[in-house]
């Protein structure tokens, strides 16, 4: 008879103990994306036949999107434009276009944080000094 008592009792406390140990929440955790995006801005003046090389720091992973915005007072001149990985003295070029015209975009994935650069350069199409202004969309 005790027997039959004490399985009610047993069942009701283990009963008890799951509900206790209930976190309270069933939203599942929100997986981590791509890093946050960062917008610098460039402006120069291309001499002919030189080059202008700007370094800007990517904090994680993610798109890189860079574009040429304006190149003045001609729009319609070539010019070389590109992005790489910064060594400390030069850029390493990774995405080039050698024909790259006002409105050119440079589309490429950054793998992680780092140091990483952006260039123009006169590809022998200047016939006078032209002002420029990139933009560069990073993680």
């Amino acid at each position: 008879m005790r027997r039959k008592l004490f399985r009610p009792f047993l069942a009701a406390g283990l009963l008890v103990t799951v509900a206790a140990c209930d976190s309270g929440s069933l939203v599942p955790p929100t997986p981590s994306g791509p890093s946050p995006t960062v917008t610098d801005t460039f402006t120069g003046t291309l001499s002919i036949n030189g080059a202008m090389t700007y370094t800007f720091t990517s904090i994680g992973a993610g798109t890189l999107q860079a574009t040429l915005k304006a190149v003045s007072p001609d729009s319609t001149i070539p010019v070389g434009f590109s992005v790489g990985i910064w060594n400390g003295t030069t850029c390493q070029i990774t995405l080039a276009n050698d024909n790259a015209f006002q409105g050119t975009v440079i589309l490429g994935n950054v793998n992680g944080s780092g140091v990483l650069c952006t260039r123009v350069h006169d590809v022998g199409k200047l016939v006078d000094a032209a002002s420029f202004e990139i933009t560069i969309v990073h993680p």
